[in-house]
């Protein structure tokens, strides 16, 4: 029975030590976590760029109307028939049909009023274009003023067309038909539609118009003075043939091949020749 309550009483002193000693569980200190919100992205904003826009330099010499036309280019139609005795009725006629009045595809790309290919020889600038094949080779030029002196340079440098400066000047009619027996076009209306031009504006006007104000020298036509005597000299430019030249200054090949002591009819650009 003393055993009992011995082993009773080291029990209860055993759990009452145990239960003495409390276990303190302490938490760590909670960290304070900042969220922040995420930065707005600024928004970039792109300027709209407007497109610049640039004068045409052709727009200068777009015509609106046939009479518009004329009116534009007659004078120089006037200067190449001085120089060149081409008759300014058929310059005129063939510029109107040939570039739609100055406003066909043709004139509007290249300038090129009188659908002149560019042929053996030609070193200039070109475009292409479908006529009586598809992409042809048609000749550039920087103005439409130069495209009529390159037609009168063209005609006169081809010995298919020298029947037709044997031609009264206002003989427009055998100039149209000269024309197109010589090949310059494949329309087999083409002496008829020139003709129908020149009655319809009153193109033969311009065949009579006086030399006045009218350049009376190329610009590379110079003459120089030595002593008492004076000398005339013609500056060879780009297409120029001693033909040509005889014709434009009223002159002949043999008498120019005399002055200036050449031995064939071969010439180059740059070189002075000798008219009188």
């Amino acid at each position: 029975m003393k055993l009992r309550i011995i082993i009773f009483s080291v029990l209860v002193a055993f759990l009452s030590s145990c239960g003495s000693k409390k276990q303190v569980v302490t938490q760590p200190k909670s960290k304070t976590i900042v969220v922040t919100a995420p930065k707005k992205e600024k928004k970039v904003v792109i300027p709209e760029v407007k497109p610049k826009v640039t004068k045409n330099k052709r727009d200068n010499s777009i015509t609106k109307t046939t009479e518009e036309y004329i009116a534009k280019f007659a004078p120089i139609a006037v200067r190449e028939m001085h120089r060149y005795k081409i008759p300014a009725s058929i310059t005129l006629a063939q510029g109107i049909l040939e570039s739609g009045s100055g406003r066909s595809p043709l004139a509007l790309r290249s300038n090129n009023h009188f659908g002149i290919k560019c042929h053996k020889g030609w070193d200039g600038k070109s475009v292409t274009h479908d006529d009586d094949e598809i992409g042809e080779c048609f000749r550039k030029y920087e103005h439409p003023e130069t495209s009529y002196e390159d037609h009168s340079q063209f005609l006169t440098s081809r010995k298919r067309y020298a029947s037709l400066f044997r031609l009264r000047p206002t003989d427009y009619k055998g100039w149209a038909y000269g024309l197109k027996r010589a090949g310059y076009a494949t329309d087999k209306k083409y002496p008829v539609k020139l003709i129908g031009l020149i009655k319809k504006y009153n193109l033969d006007k311009y065949d009579r118009a006086a030399k006045s104000k009218v350049a009376k020298k190329s610009k590379s036509y110079s003459e120089s003075k030595n002593n008492t005597k004076t000398n005339f000299y013609y500056k060879v430019v780009k297409g120029d043939t001693l033909y040509s030249i005889a014709r434009k200054f009223n002159t002949s090949v043999s008498q120019l091949k005399k002055l200036n002591k050449l031995r064939n009819n071969n010439i180059s650009i740059g070189q002075e020749l000798i008219l009188k």
